[in-house]
């Protein structure tokens, strides 16, 4: 079962790689990046609500940390869609995929300043090198011939910043709740929050477009058969071996960019985005100081 679901999330980060380059082609083609988010979030929610109807009375929960969890994991996801589109406007989907990649050092900097974890220098050094990787993939070593703006670079560094946020309020709202129940609610305040944002003539005017096949795939892909295969994918998948795994997007992402939208990259961007990607793998695969000590206590019971 652990190939299965291994395989499931690699399917899962491939079609998250491709929905970057189905944006990009889309916003080429004049429409704005909420109105895309928008339709990737609806979609992915009626496929994740016709997944929770299935077994309705299972999947029911009627305790109010799944609602407050849950709906805060659908205001990282939103934060995260729509940062993520932004960036890739502003540069690249290489470059917007990996900066979104930076989420697990938000999350150890988040944990440093609440103080459940302690610093060390091995953490210290893995937030240096994501940074070194940024300043290589961003060119903000020359300030004159900037290859990514400060907006391109900020919104990208939100999105990674969203996607923790939505880490965060899903596994506390899976804890206690299955996660076809936790999507329905997340992706139904995702576009709550939508609707206030979009322009609405703009939404009516995509459904009669010539690129609603695209944004029908983009949701399809992007979100509903994805998130679905990935949520299945980590139930039988070490939550190291998932993180690993699911770095095939930045790379699924910058192959689309560069075969099928002509987005190049230079030795020293590729360089950034190795080291980024090699220094997420190393911070995600070691063992955080509470795990260690969890494990040392259950030792000594068990002595």
């Amino acid at each position: 079962m652990r190939s299965v679901g291994v395989s499931l999330v690699i399917v899962a980060a491939i079609c998250w790689g491709f929905s970057g380059g189905i944006a990009n082609i889309l916003m080429n083609n004049g429409w704005d990046p909420i109105v895309i988010s928008l339709y990737r979030g609806a979609i992915g929610f009626v496929c994740f609500f016709t997944w929770f109807l299935l077994r309705f009375k299972q999947n029911w929960a009627s305790s109010p940390h799944i609602y407050i969890w849950s709906s805060l994991a659908g205001v990282g996801v939103a934060g995260n869609f729509i940062f993520y589109f932004f960036t890739i406007q502003a540069s690249s989907v290489a470059v917007a995929s990996t900066l979104m990649y930076t989420a697990p050092v938000f999350v150890q900097v988040i944990s440093f300043l609440l103080r459940i974890e302690r610093p060390t220098w091995f953490k210290g050094a893995c937030i240096f090198g994501v940074l070194i990787g940024i300043v290589m993939l961003t060119g903000a070593y020359n300030t004159k011939s900037l290859s990514v703006g400060f907006l391109g670079v900020a919104s990208g560094l939100a999105a990674g910043l969203s996607y923790a946020l939505f880490i965060f309020g899903f596994k506390n709202a899976s804890s206690i709740a299955k996660p076809q129940t936790t999507l329905t609610i997340a992706f139904f305040t995702f576009c709550l929050i939508l609707l206030f944002m979009a322009d609405m003539d703009k939404v009516t005017s995509a459904m009669t477009s010539n690129d609603i096949g695209l944004f029908l795939l983009l949701g399809i892909l992007g979100a509903g058969i994805s998130f679905i295969f990935y949520v299945i994918g980590i139930q039988w998948t070490a939550p190291t071996t998932a993180s690993m795994v699911a770095m095939v997007e930045p790379v699924t992402a910058s192959l689309f960019g560069f075969l099928l939208i002509g987005d190049h990259l230079t030795l020293i961007q590729l360089l950034g985005i190795a080291i980024i990607l090699v220094t997420v793998i190393v911070l995600s695969v070691k063992p955080s100081s509470s795990s260690i000590k969890s494990k040392d206590k259950r030792k000594k019971k068990a002595v």
